[in-house]
């Protein structure tokens, strides 16, 4: 090929790349127009009397048409690896080469985050994750809540909420989707979402007959509510933000983009099948004092093992924790200090003939 027709080549191939983008409409958020193929950053504020608080959030706008895809990082503060993705995965998505449209919150509870806090915002230490749909004129985390279902999730036709095991919690990187008997057509989208993010586990929510009678609650659930398919990452252990942690959520999204045809991926990056967990069951302490635990998460385990003990608060011992079902340890507490009520594990059913 000539220098000549090279220059051609090269030029015709920026006119039609430049009359994509021409094709696709401007977006629109916050008052603000973003054209094809760029990005925008906004702190979006939020205030409740003497309380304010802003919520950093990227508009890719791809240069060929898409869904509107929304990512949710940090709505606890303390799960680290989700918020360090957002970032990263910020530097390097190229909304030239996108289709569709991102909308990526880098970090939900910017309070949270800053006041190390695990579950709450300091504000008024209420949970994020547990206020949903929120308020419009509520608290300052009820109305966080409110502003990322309105001018957030709202705005989606697919939507990711991105979570790690916090300071006391060992976690086994899994993902998780809402199943419910009446939207089945919603409930496969959030299945072959969370199947197509990569992770060994998916994890059934609810399954429970509908959702129309109760409150959302949860980041995810407030997109299904909305009737629009939604999906959980669960990645990253003790409040750690550890490296390996973090590249796998960014692999995860990239995942996710090929699957819905918003940026193509290299074929060596397809999951493999998941194992789908239907059913888990929950241990809580009987006791206040001291755990011990005798495994970790992501063990196999079977009916009547001992997890792991309670003392008192000297020391003596209180009650054996013995495991009620077979199956694998998705999370539990880590750390020594309990108290009588916590969860110290969320074990995945799964028969002892399935497990390696």
């Amino acid at each position: 090929m000539t220098f000549r027709v090279l220059s051609l080549f090269l030029f015709a191939t920026v006119a039609l790349q430049n009359l994509a983008s021409a094709a696709v409409k401007p977006f629109v958020f916050q008052n603000q127009t973003i054209k094809a193929g760029t990005k925008r950053s906004f702190l979006l504020p939020v205030v409740a009397g003497q309380d304010s608080a802003v919520i950093p959030v990227t508009v890719f706008h791809g240069a060929k048409p898409g869904p509107v895809l929304g990512i949710t990082a940090g709505v606890h503060g303390y799960e680290y690896p989700p918020i360090l993705a957002a970032q990263q995965f910020a530097r390097s998505l190229n909304p030239a080469q996108l289709s569709g449209t991102i909308l990526l919150v880098h970090l939900a509870n910017v309070p949270g985050f800053l006041g190390r806090r695990t579950d709450v915002n300091p504000l008024d230490n209420k949970n994020l994750n547990r206020v949903f749909p929120g308020k419009a004129d509520g608290t300052i985390t009820e109305r966080m809540a409110w502003l990322l279902g309105n001018d957030i999730i709202g705005r989606c036709n697919y939507f990711i909420d991105a979570h790690a095991g916090d300071a006391p919690e060992d976690l086994r990187p899994y993902a998780g989707y809402y199943n419910h008997l009446d939207t089945p057509e919603l409930s496969e989208k959030g299945r072959q979402m969370a199947v197509a993010l990569g992770f060994p586990y998916v994890v059934q929510f609810d399954n429970t007959p509908t959702l129309k009678s109760e409150a959302s609650i949860y980041c995810s659930r407030e997109a299904i509510k909305r009737g629009i398919p939604a999906a959980d990452i669960e990645c990253g252990r003790l409040g750690m933000p550890e490296a390996e942690n973090v590249a796998l959520i960014q692999q995860a999204l990239y995942r996710l983009l090929d699957y819905l045809d918003m940026q193509k991926m290299p074929s060596a990056m397809a999951p493999n099948q998941p194992f789908i967990i239907a059913q888990r069951t929950s241990v809580s302490s009987k006791h206040t004092g001291f755990f011990y635990p005798q495994v970790k998460a992501g063990e196999f385990i079977h009916k009547g093992r001992k997890l792991g003990y309670v003392t008192d608060l000297f020391g003596n011992p209180l009650a054996d924790v013995l495991a009620p079902v077979n199956g694998v340890v998705l999370y539990m507490t880590a750390t020594p200090p309990i108290n009588k009520g916590d969860e110290l594990f969320s074990i995945g059913h799964i028969p002892v003939a399935a497990q390696p």
